[in-house]
């Protein structure tokens, strides 16, 4: 039995009433640093991040250091008014936790705390990581250089919840656990004018449309059907009346797969049918892809088989093996850069999905998540503790 130096269930309801936009997570990290610092630990320092103000990077010196193992937190909310009507719902008015970013944070704080009463064998060091919901954070934390010299981990961890998993269940699976994305912007800039005289117009509209119709066969034409991808339109704008031909439409939608390959392929075939459509209906296509930082979360074959062989064989562990889902993660680029896994954290909310404005996650899986991940971090220090002195 794993006791608790922090209340878990406070902790988390403290964050949860005080989500932050992305990159302007001010008072989330203020609550974080004082509940560190708080912990008065004599082999504890912290790493400001002047290029990301409100990332928090937490190292903890271990007794006799083999590695140094990292466990990232993402802290940011989501536009969303929450209607869960819980006593500790967010204070902020158009912001919440609906990601389970509360979550989060909450079990990596629950962890840094055992740990910072009971010294590990091997560094730690805890990535409290703004921006994952956009602007990719991650990515702009590693590019700050922040995470290097005694801050640069071997291996790293992650999780995120998952409100159709049982509470307190880890699942995860060997090779893509999220997909990789790219976001769609475009701007069609036609010719507007009287919808009784189509002949000297150049219809937004109608060539967005086409864009928006061929761009489903990127997916059935394009894609290998046992690997699976996405092109979404969720977002289209134009005109004014209806009897106005629109010289301007816009349009935002998304491109996902599971692959970096399939992924650039299929950014290629949207560029392609974009350039196209120009030509045809004699438009400007002003077309953006972004992928940023959101590279498919690539789980490492080595650490993870190590994880899950672990969590599987552990008798106090509710362990699964997950199936890959086409959400989104900026940890992937971190994955890119440092060895590492992802995996689900069931939180017991089947009725509501991420990013649902009643999301509420049942708080036994802090618990259950905390003790799970500090069980594996005590046996994989001393797997590298062993390994050292057969080395040696």
């Amino acid at each position: 039995m794993v006791e608790q130096t922090i209340d878990l269930q406070q902790v988390r309801r403290d964050l949860h009433a005080i989500p932050e936009l992305s990159l302007h997570e001010v008072k989330t990290k203020a609550y974080l640093k004082k509940l560190i610092e708080s912990l008065g630990c004599s082999f504890l320092e912290t790493r400001e991040v002047p290029a990301l103000p409100t990332a928090l990077l937490v190292r903890l010196k271990g007794k006799n250091p083999k590695k140094t193992i990292g466990y990232r937190a993402d802290i940011d909310a989501l536009p969303i008014e929450e209607k869960t009507g819980l006593p500790f719902a967010s204070s902020h008015p158009g912001q919440m936790h609906a990601c389970g970013h509360d979550i989060h944070m909450t079990v990596a704080l629950g962890i840094l705390a055992y740990f910072a009463s009971h010294q590990p064998n091997d560094n730690l060091v805890f990535v409290f990581q703004p921006a994952e919901e956009e602007h990719a954070g991650g990515k702009q934390l590693y590019e700050s250089g922040a995470l290097s010299g005694d801050f640069l981990p071997d291996e790293i961890y992650a999780l995120h919840d998952q409100p159709a998993l049982p509470s307190g269940q880890v699942a995860t699976l060997q090779g893509t656990l999220f997909a990789g994305t790219t976001e769609i912007h475009l701007t069609v800039r036609g010719q507007g004018g009287h919808a009784a005289y189509p002949h000297q117009a150049k219809d937004a509209v109608v060539a967005a449309a086409a864009f928006v119709s061929q761009v489903q066969s990127v997916v059935s034409r394009s894609v290998n059907p046992i690997h699976g991808g996405v092109v979404t339109i969720g977002s289209f704008h134009a005109g004014t009346i209806g009897n106005v031909i629109a010289g301007e439409a816009q349009l935002e939608g998304t491109i996902r797969a599971f692959t970096q390959v399939d992924l650039t392929m299929m950014q290629e075939r949207v560029q392609a049918i974009s350039d196209g459509i120009a030509l045809s209906y004699g438009v400007t296509m002003d077309l953006e892809l972004e992928q940023g930082g959101y590279y498919p979360v690539e789980n490492d074959p080595a650490i993870t088989a190590d994880f899950i062989n672990f969590m599987a064989e552990n008798p106090d562990i509710d362990f699964a093996e997950a199936e890959p889902a086409m959400t989104g993660e900026d940890f992937g680029y971190l994955l890119q850069k440092i060895p590492g896994t992802m995996f689900w954290l069931g939180v017991g909310d089947p009725d509501h999905s991420l990013h649902d404005a009643r999301l509420n996650p049942d708080e036994g899986a802090l618990d259950a998540g905390v003790k799970a991940m500090i069980a594996y971090l005590e046996w994989r220090m001393a797997e590298n503790q062993q390994n050292q002195s057969v080395a040696m």
